[in-house]
């Protein structure tokens, strides 16, 4: 089997990317609140300069900025919360996964939420090598794409999320 299909389900969340995003949540509103606080009121009635237009325009749009990110993970905490987690049998994201290369070498990655640099063997799940992996078995090759090219990897085994 190659590809990568398409999971129909909600993918579950680590604890620990859950808490990473809880933590960027409590930060990104505590950064939009505070920029909110600088917008003048939509009762002002002082034209003020170019310049100070200018930096209430990008302001609006730094509170936007905020607002779209939060939302997002506010949408993928919720999504997680009524995930259930992927069976033990098929690639998801927390899976641990030994694969064999093409070119041979075999390896043990963790398929996760966020990147971690700390993280060696970690492949997110919306990276070419994670997203082609998920709802795969043990056996399925998958193609995905790298800077070299196009590659190929099995699936040897799969650990429990």
């Amino acid at each position: 089997m190659t590809g990568s299909p398409e999971p129909t389900s909600p993918e579950p969340i680590s604890p620990e990317a859950r808490q990473a995003l809880d933590q960027e949540l409590a930060q990104l509103r505590v950064e939009r609140d505070a920029v909110a606080a600088t917008l003048k009121g939509a009762g002002s009635d002082t034209a003020g300069d170019l310049a100070d237009q200018a930096d209430e325009l990008q302001r609006v749009t730094e509170v936007a900025r905020l607002e779209s990110r939060i939302a997002g993970i506010t949408a993928r905490l919720s999504e997680a919360a009524t995930a259930v987690a992927a069976p033990s049998d098929v690639v998801g994201v927390g899976s641990s996964v030994t694969l064999r290369f093409a070119d041979g070498t075999q390896e043990t990655v963790q398929i996760g939420e966020l990147a971690n640099e700390s993280e060696e063997t970690l492949a997110t799940y919306d990276s070419p090598l994670g997203h082609a992996l998920l709802g795969h078995r043990t056996g399925d090759s998958v193609t995905y794409d790298t800077p070299a090219g196009p590659t190929t990897a099995v699936v040897l085994g799969i650990g429990a999320p």
